[in-house]
């Protein structure tokens, strides 16, 4: 296609939000010149399921619930008068508390001010936080945060060592719906050993954001923590990061949180827009649905061109993948639906993966993000009259270009700059295209029905590795499949949990054979 077509195409199906100072450029998507048309039926049925949405029906029938993640940058939106106050209280005594906990009003048991956050939570109860933790922090913030995501135990000696002697003036947080996540738990176990020997009162350094009447709620009222904030069964994980979940640790780290929701609620006035040409986020969706024949045959690449949102693609993962993976639509047809998304940033990627992605298997698209602003300091030119900023620029148009050369497809998102508004509105428009795109293949977007499997198998492991470790005594041993016959296991469950006591607990061992089946698992002498 020569460049003055390029032009062409590029007027036509180029978006911008000028008092946002946001763009989304889908000329270099190959779409059909009827495709929209062909799509009406598909987008009005989205807009209407969107607007149903919003108003406050029941968008999540297994657990008869509504779905409420646009309300809490905008309460007038919620459909009672209850659920508002509640946002707006909630929202007001995040602020009251983070400022207390700044000025010094609210000390830890010795009368000394917090400096540091722990946070502790799991999938959307950290992803969230730790991408807006990294797109926005900066040195001069009035206190450094930290993170639980994993029950590794490797990974909180880690976090423990950075803390180190500031253990004392950390404020715990503890993000759990439920309160009985095992990977949020047990971080919080380790953090209240830890600071129990130290000799440190933990309770008055903790604060809990969970579901009311929850475990951890009833826990933290218990002992006396420093406050709880509320998780609304309203508010699913992967959207969460502007309720408690994302605004407590955003607002002790002492980032924007008023701007944080105005960017979202801005982007979400201009994408109910019911004309799609003028709708980012149903653009998005459409895309979406176009590049993988709205089956999810093509991976999502996003590269966004900014140090401040390499986490993105993770955040993305979860948001994406959670709620486009499902195994049936509504109607009960199976259809494993799903789009896959990876990413890192650029220009780092032209120096890893590009090279496939231009040459390789045809198995994917890019998503683009361009900020517009270099940096908040002096330019500096590392060439005459040229930044490194110009260079970051020209190569994200430069790798556009040459994967359009070899028949790679795109989509450029822009914003402004990476601050608390615009990464706001990146989030809200996300959210968004993905609640449009789950209406266009039919599926719901608002459950997980297949996350709670792998729990229920570790658990059940977890069971099995109990009984097995009964079994043991001193001397030659047993194999894992007498072991097994013995408490009625499967025998590679009960090897593989042998295995791991064998690494990790000293008082058993294993004597190797020349095969699985012939290792022997014993107590020590």
């Amino acid at each position: 296609m020569a460049s003055s077509s390029l032009w062409q195409r590029f007027q036509q199906y180029f978006l911008r939000y000028e008092d946002l100072g946001f763009s989304i450029d889908i000329s270099r998507m190959k779409f059909p010149d009827d495709f929209f048309a062909q799509m009406r039926p598909r987008i009005d049925q989205a807009f209407a399921a969107m607007r149903d949405l919003e108003a406050g029906g029941i968008a999540n029938p297994d657990e008869d619930r509504m779905v409420g993640h646009y309300w809490l940058r905008k309460p007038s939106l919620a459909p009672n008068a209850e659920l508002r106050s509640e946002i707006e209280n909630t929202n007001a005594r995040i602020k009251q508390f983070a400022a207390d906990v700044h000025s010094g009003k609210i000390k830890n048991a010795r009368g000394e001010k917090f400096k540091h956050i722990l946070s502790i939570g799991i999938g959307g109860s950290a992803l969230g936080p730790e991408f807006i933790a990294d797109a926005l922090g900066a040195a001069t913030d009035p206190m450094d945060i930290h993170f639980f995501d994993n029950t590794d135990p490797d990974g909180f000696d880690r976090v423990f060592d950075e803390i180190g002697d500031g253990l004392a003036t950390t404020i715990v947080v503890v993000i759990s719906k439920s309160g009985g996540t095992k990977e949020t738990r047990n971080g919080m176990l380790e953090a209240e050993a830890r600071f129990k020997a130290a000799g440190f009162d933990f309770p008055k350094s903790a604060v809990a954001i969970t579901g009311n009447g929850s475990d951890l709620d009833k826990y933290a009222e218990k002992n006396g923590w420093l406050a709880r904030f509320p998780m609304w069964d309203w508010v699913g994980g992967r959207t969460s990061v502007m309720s408690a979940v994302g605004l407590v640790p955003m607002a002790l780290q002492g980032l924007n949180t008023d701007e944080f929701l105005a960017g979202a609620a801005a982007m979400d006035e201009k994408t109910r827009d019911n004309d799609f040409r003028q709708n980012a986020a149903m653009l998005l969706a459409l895309m979406w649905f176009y590049i993988g024949n709205g089956r999810g045959e093509k991976d999502m690449v996003v590269l966004p061109y900014k140090d401040r949102l390499l986490l993105f693609s993770r955040y993305l993962q979860q948001l994406v993948m959670e709620s486009l993976g499902k195994e049936k639509d509504l109607s009960g047809n199976v259809v494993n639906q799903g789009i896959a998304v990876y990413g890192n940033k650029g220009s780092t990627d032209q120096h890893a993966y590009v090279q496939q992605l231009r040459d390789g298997v045809l198995n994917f698209f890019v998503t683009f993000i361009e900020v517009a602003k270099d940096r908040h300091k002096p330019a500096f030119d590392v060439d005459p009259g040229v930044t490194s900023g110009d260079y970051l620029h020209g190569f994200l148009r430069g790798t556009r270009t040459a994967l359009y050369e070899k028949h790679r497809q795109s989509i450029t998102v822009g914003i402004p700059d990476a601050n608390a508004f615009d990464i706001g509105g990146l989030i809200a428009l996300y959210e968004r295209a993905v609640g449009f795109y789950a209406s266009l293949v039919n599926i719901n977007a608002y459950h997980q029905p297949g996350v709670e499997a792998g729990k229920k198998a570790a658990t059940r492991l977890l069971q099995v590795q109990g009984a097995a470790r009964q079994k043991l005594s001193r001397g030659d041993g047993k194999t894992a499949e007498e072991i097994a016959r013995a408490i009625d296991a499967d025998p590679e469950d009960v090897f593989h949990a042998l295995q791991h006591l064998a690494s990790n607990d000293p008082n058993v061992q294993t004597l190797k054979g020349e095969g699985p089946s012939e290792d022997k698992f014993s107590l020590r002498e």
